[in-house]
């Protein structure tokens, strides 16, 4: 274990399953899917500014993202759609910093986060993954993005735009984005557990 300067500091987190996280060097047998689940589902996308009885939860836009890929790519397996479900699980540990934040704190941020992400990608089994469905998970993210901002965040299309592009749907895909709606912090949860449970090695 990674030791701090200061004796006194504390760099794990306990999770409700009774886990203890190593936030320096997260071992994988610490990571449970219910303690994701539970973060994920409390953490707000876009800082909360959204619109609804509910915040749009990173739970919830993690099951857009797999949406998307799925409805993309019908040729990946559920090794690439598990880790579109999981590709912001870290998040249940440190929130979800906007991307302006991420870029004023450096590549530090992100070297952790991608620490975290891999110990979670071990933990479930995902197999490395190809450029090809990296990219597409990238672009299915980008794409939520799109439809929550201007849905949900109070962007303009043509603000929306200029960040996020101007995705080119099929049209079931498109309709089903475009009114996206904000799920209770137990619904979110729920769905996230129950895609995990569809997906996940047997």
């Amino acid at each position: 274990m990674t030791q701090s300067k200061n004796p006194s500091a504390r760099a794990w987190q306990r999770m409700l399953s009774g886990r203890r996280l190593d936030l320096l060097s997260p071992d994988p047998k610490d990571i449970e899917i219910e303690d994701i689940a539970h973060g994920l589902a409390r953490v707000a996308r876009w800082n909360g500014q959204t619109k609804g009885e509910h915040a749009f939860s990173v739970a919830q836009h993690c099951l857009v993202v797999t949406d998307i890929v799925a409805a993309l790519h019908p040729e990946f397996s559920a090794n690439e759609l598990l880790a579109a479900l999981l590709h912001d699980a870290p998040e249940y540990v440190i929130g979800d910093l906007i991307s302006p934040f991420k870029t004023a704190i450096g590549l530090d941020y992100k070297a952790f986060e991608l620490k975290l992400l891999h110990a979670i990608y071990c933990r479930f089994h995902i197999r490395e993954l190809s450029v090809v469905a990296s990219a597409a998970i990238k672009e299915a993210d980008t794409i939520a993005a799109y439809y929550e901002a201007t849905g949900l965040a109070g962007f303009t299309s043509s603000e929306a735009e200029r960040f996020f592009g101007n995705p080119h749907l099929p049209r079931e895909l498109h309709s089903v984005l475009a009114v996206l709606q904000p799920a209770s912090v137990h619904d979110a949860q729920e769905l996230f557990i129950a895609r995990f449970a569809e997906l996940s090695p047997r």
